[in-house]
């Protein structure tokens, strides 16, 4: 039989003479005329007492290693409104039929029992738990359990705005958005889905109505979004948001790589480079988080090391699935079926059994990286949809709408982080538009598109293209030895070690003749698969990046810029492509900058291939190079 928490016991023998609190804290009743505390002082007064009267914790929640779990996570629902890389198999996954889902009044059952002992913090994820119809009545009857300290929300932001409102109403106390990239078109091929606007506003809704810090989860993946470090951490310097960088996890279908993962460390280090005076934060006990700040800036950034440094030692997280599974450890793959056992009639006592049972066997720590990419465990999407962490309680809004901002024609712009800045304190938030009417202006005749990623100088993303003629230099001497091969004719790669380290910038070209009906579509945007400036782009700048991984005997170059450009020419019904490359080493980046513009040319004929087969890539060619030993060289 449960022991019952002695505050219960407490609460009975206080209310003889004073009212208590939900908590068993006395609260004074005050007499008509009498002046009242201030809020201040009761609160602490409150907590005074909790302090001295300290039930002991539940012994079923409390597993071998003393761990207490205090923190409760329940899936609403295994559907999702996107396809996230990480989370689902883009061919989505095997639901669960309706019948087999937790219901409602299953859901507060279960919420009420761990309540009852202890659990003082529940997460409301999914799936996505804001496409569950009755999520704003499930928050507001989770928020009248007695004890309960804080209900939270995982979301992916795309019915944020909408439904955060009635959430708030409801006592919505904490929210975490998933948020990979602050790049439209790179939103698109990461989750599949439209929908980048749409999360702006509930990021901008959440700011708005208080919420402090809004949490944003960013799953940092090697080759697709670890050159937007230092943007997210841009805006936290107005804005109260604490953004977090997620270790990429394996699960089923995440196809999980261990060259993928960006450890902490090295995030860390990216950095420390821009911003030396970043500070560590104090962790709070069970925090999954390693929270660090840049003096002067409103919001913060924290690290999920979950790969690289695990904090198994203080978790005090269980997960209850849409099914109704109780798991104990996110990366395990042992569950117990809370929901059979509360639909064959089991009593609390024997819930409890069942539950205490299962924490019990928790284990000390997962299995490790390696460990866990072997072992069969679900989907991300059919446990929850991320991850974690103390949340604040509604602040004071400090944050009023002005005027919409708007954007007119193609115009350079500063970061991308300065220009979301500009835009969130302006209150503006995108009304759908297509992509390139949204960032190019929807009147522009001839249609343009330039990537240009350098931590020096301000980016332009989708703006006209500049060409900067190079200075003619001298003829480049050749060898007449291949370098790529030892004295046997195998295959080899030149060792670099003895070379200098020097500033190394090339440009290539490449032309894609698409013929007119090709043409006219990408000139007025209105290919079905999207925008194929806008994807060429950001193709091109990923080639660049992964050369190394693509052509054998190429050396890994760390790239300080890149720049992907792309240009409509109507005499020959063509996209021109420009790229240029820039890096300092022992080694040249005209491998870089070919790879680039070639499969920039690529991606261009796949997004029009179903309007014509007629199509020709050509003229893929370096334009210059400089740096290295033997010398520049410049077409002529």
């Amino acid at each position: 039989m449960a022991v019952r928490p002695v505050s219960r016991m407490l609460q009975r023998v206080l209310r003889s003479s004073v009212r208590s609190c939900s908590t068993g804290a006395p609260v004074t009743q005050h007499r008509p005329g009498e002046p009242s505390q201030t809020a201040a002082e009761e609160l602490s007064r409150r907590r005074q007492f909790l302090r001295e009267h300290a039930a002991p914790f539940s012994a079923f929640l409390t597993d071998s290693f003393g761990r207490q779990h205090s923190y409760l996570r329940i899936s609403l629902t295994e559907k999702c409104n996107l396809r996230c890389q990480y989370c689902m198999p883009e061919e989505g996954v095997p639901l669960t039929p309706k019948a087999d889902l937790l219901t409602t009044e299953e859901i507060l059952t279960l919420a009420r029992l761990f309540v009852k002992e202890g659990v003082d913090k529940i997460r409301l994820t999914g799936g996505e738990p804001l496409i569950r119809p009755d999520v704003v009545d499930i928050v507001a009857q989770l928020r009248q359990l007695e004890g309960l300290r804080t209900v939270g929300i995982t979301t992916n932001g795309i019915n944020l705005a909408r439904l955060l409102p009635q959430l708030q109403k409801a006592g919505l106390s904490a929210i975490n958005i998933s948020l990979d990239t602050l790049v439209p078109a790179k939103f698109e091929f990461i989750v599949r889905r439209k929908g980048f606007h749409k999360v702006m506003a509930g990021i901008h809704k959440a700011i708005e109505l208080g919420y402090s810090p809004v949490k944003v989860n960013c799953v940092v993946m090697r080759g697709l979004n670890e050159d937007e470090l230092l943007d997210f951490v841009a805006l936290t310097e107005g804005l109260p948001l604490d953004v977090r960088f997620i270790e990429y996890m394996p699960f089923d279908g995440n196809r999980w790589n261990f060259k993928k993962m960006v450890s902490y460390k090295e995030m860390l280090n990216t950095l420390q480079q821009q911003w030396p005076e970043l500070e560590k934060l104090p962790e709070e006990e069970s925090s999954t988080a390693k929270a660090f700040k840049i003096p002067g800036f409103r919001g913060q950034l924290s690290f999920i090391t979950s790969m690289s440094e695990h904090f198994c030692g203080t978790c005090n997280r269980l997960r209850i699935t849409a099914d109704g599974n109780l798991k104990v450890c996110l990366f395990g793959n042992s569950e117990v079926s809370l929901r059979d056992h509360l639909r064959a009639g089991a009593s609390e006592e024997e819930l409890l059994r069942i539950i205490g049972a299962a924490v019990g066997r928790k284990k000390r720590q997962h299995a490790g990286m390696f460990s866990i990419a072997q072992m069969k465990n679900r989907p991300m999407i059919l446990i929850e949809l991320l991850l974690m962490l103390q949340d604040s309680p509604p602040a004071i809004p400090s944050i009023s709408s002005q005027d919409p901002f708007r954007v007119q024609g193609i115009r350079h712009r500063g970061t991308f982080s300065n220009q979301m800045m500009i835009l969130w304190k302006g209150g503006w938030v995108p009304q759908a538009p297509l992509l390139a009417q949204r960032l190019l202006g929807s009147v522009c005749p001839q249609r343009h598109c330039s990537s240009h990623l350098n931590s020096d100088a301000n980016p332009k993303c989708l703006s006209a293209v500049s060409r900067t003629p190079g200075t003619p230099s001298g003829p480049l001497p050749t060898s007449d030895q291949l370098t790529h091969v030892d004295t046997a004719g195998r295959a080899a790669m030149v060792d670099v070690g003895g070379k200098p380290d020097t500033e190394r910038v090339a440009v290539a070209s490449a032309v894609v003749l698409l013929g007119p009906m090709a043409f006219k579509l990408i000139q007025e945007n209105q290919l079905k698969k999207g925008d194929a400036l806008a994807v060429a782009q950001l193709a091109g700048v990923q080639a660049a990046k992964l050369t190394s991984q693509l052509i054998p005997l190429c050396h890994h170059v760390a790239l300080s810029h890149v720049q992907v450009g792309l240009e409509l020419d109507s005499t020959r019904h063509a996209v021109g492509i420009r790229v240029s490359c820039r890096a300092r080493g022992p080694t040249g980046v005209e491998m870089e900058a070919l790879t680039a513009a070639a499969v920039a040319a690529l991606t261009v004929y796949d997004m029009c291939k179903a309007v014509s087969r007629d199509i020709v890539l050509g003229e893929i060619k370096l334009l210059s190079k400089t740096g290295g030993q033997r010398g520049d060289f410049q077409r002529t």
